[in-house]
């Protein structure tokens, strides 16, 4: 098994939609740091598992300089946009997302 991890930060806003109180329904940012991490029996034709600028690209301009609920279909948590990256992205079975110091939330496929 061949494995690859990708590492970037970007800087977002969100709000969450919260059943509770909290100073997080309102318009915030983070500069998060995101990990990706993809697997693969066998490398593709170019000798890659997947390549690290197809990560970038799919996270970055997804989501870097964005308002997260403007441009994502859910409630934007750390939890829900590991899911959404790793879905994305091609051989992907586990991404970290730090939104901040001590707060990090992971997805990973079964």
């Amino acid at each position: 098994m061949y494995y690859v991890t990708k590492r970037l930060e970007i800087s977002a806003a969100h709000r969450l939609e919260l059943d509770y109180e909290s100073k997080c329904t309102s318009l915030h940012g983070h500069n998060w740091i995101v990990t990706v991490y993809c697997r693969a029996a066998a490398l593709n034709t170019n000798g890659m598992v997947t390549d690290f600028t197809d990560i970038k690209r799919i996270v970055s301009e997804s989501l870097d300089h964005r308002c997260l609920n403007d441009t994502l279909p859910f409630n934007p948590t750390a939890e829900n946009i590991a899911r959404w990256i790793c879905d994305n992205v091609d051989n992907c079975y586990r991404v970290d997302v730090q939104e901040s110091e001590g707060n990090t939330a992971s997805y990973e496929k079964d």
